[in-house]
């Protein structure tokens, strides 16, 4: 597989190794060479490799939320007074710790969000004191999550 703007070459070893880390990124090294047949020393050149190519941005731990007391996750769809307010209204999104993603959109809303709240009295006050406040938005939109039924990354 080739990346194309990077134009580096993605073999059928490297996305064995992928695969091993996008299931558990904690696995050690040498049990992913044991089960692909090749040294440790080689897993970390082509770790290296993909790193320094972007292919692999990091790795992290998953917090489930829901044992941290954070039961309702909710999508906003953000309506702009006008598109050139996105980069503010951004800035300050940021500055809002339940806002786990944004993304700049096509469609009706020009910023959609997800956000992660106790409850929905929580998310009330995050709608009404925090996000529609901002200057710049006009109004939301607010889809709650009732169950997340896919939850993946690409498949190599």
């Amino acid at each position: 597989m080739k990346i194309n703007s990077l134009q580096i070459e993605i073999d059928g070893i490297d996305k064995e190794i992928l695969r091993y880390l996008m299931e558990d990124a904690r696995k050690p090294i040498l049990q992913i060479a044991a089960k692909i047949g090749i040294s440790g020393a080689a897993i970390h050149q082509r770790l290296r490799k993909l790193e320094q190519a972007g292919v692999i941005a990091g790795s992290r731990f998953i917090v489930n939320t829901k044992v941290l007391g954070y039961s309702t996750m909710a999508f906003v769809g953000i309506y702009l007074e006008k598109a050139s307010n996105n980069p503010e209204v951004v800035k300050e999104l940021r500055k809002i710790p339940e806002v786990l993603e944004s993304h700049y959109t096509t469609g009706d809303w020009s910023i959609l969000i997800k956000i992660i709240c106790r409850d929905n009295e929580h998310l009330m006050q995050l709608l009404n004191h925090k996000i529609q406040p901002i200057s710049g938005v006009s109004r939301t939109e607010t889809f709650i999550s009732l169950e997340q039924q896919i939850e993946r990354q690409i498949q190599l």
